[in-house]
């Protein structure tokens, strides 16, 4: 099996293909901080797991233009409003032309309503459990958003927590080829294993650079690829 990179030389070659460690910085994002993530209302958060449920599997330019109809249609995700919605009003609601009619992931939104209304009766509030959940065990989070959310499983929720600030790494396909290609996991990257491997090497590489796993991700898909400063991407 290989041995991952130290980060340094995944930066260096980064930089190198960006035109510069400026250039790569301006590339790379920010994730909020604790004190931003848990002063979100908790109506935008269960808009971002809506947006990404569905976006999966679609056109994301099309989910962008029909979402202010979404917020006119689901009560700007209003957590009490949602819970209140009976099988036929939501039945209804999915025939809405102002929203993409998919009755199925409708019914998403009153189910992870219902997981963050557990949530913050425990916790004050679902953007408080978000935010205090350790970046160490991020991919936990995603656990926990499969088992007790709806079509929050795969790359949705990871996608949903990168929307809403949340620091995550991202399983996409260059950071995944490039982790395949190192030995960092064996056998399936959804696997428990294998997903306990990357967070193990993201820790790692965290410690080395004391970049965020966001950055930390970003960085090494543009380590990769047909990505060179002046290539059309």
């Amino acid at each position: 099996m290989c041995q991952a990179e130290p980060f340094k030389l995944i930066l260096q070659r980064a930089e190198a293909r960006k035109g510069g460690p400026a250039a790569l910085r301006a590339l790379l994002g920010e994730p909020r901080t604790t004190a931003e993530l848990s002063a979100l209302p908790d109506n935008l958060l269960l808009a971002e797991l809506t947006k990404k449920i569905f976006q999966s599997g679609f056109v994301w330019r099309v989910v962008r233009q029909k979402w202010p109809g979404f917020c006119e249609v689901f009560f700007d995700f209003d957590i009490e409003k949602m819970l209140l919605l009976s099988d036929e009003m939501l039945e209804q609601k999915a025939q809405d032309p102002r929203i993409i009619r998919n009755l199925s992931k409708v019914f998403t939104i009153r189910d992870n309503a219902l997981m963050i209304y557990h949530l913050q009766r425990e916790h004050g509030s679902f953007a408080n459990f978000i935010a205090n959940w350790p970046t160490s065990d991020i991919i936990g989070l995603w656990a926990y958003l499969k088992k007790h959310g709806a079509r929050l499983g795969g790359n949705t929720g990871p996608y949903a927590l990168r929307a809403i600030g949340k620091d995550t790494f991202l399983l996409t396909q260059d950071v995944e080829a490039y982790l395949k290609a190192y030995g960092v996991f064996d056998g399936s990257s959804s696997s428990k294993k294998s997903l306990q491997q990357i967070q193990q090497q993201f820790n790692q590489w965290q410690q080395e650079s004391g970049l965020s796993l966001q950055q930390i991700s970003q960085t090494i898909a543009l380590s990769i690829g047909e990505n060179y400063a002046g290539m059309q991407q």
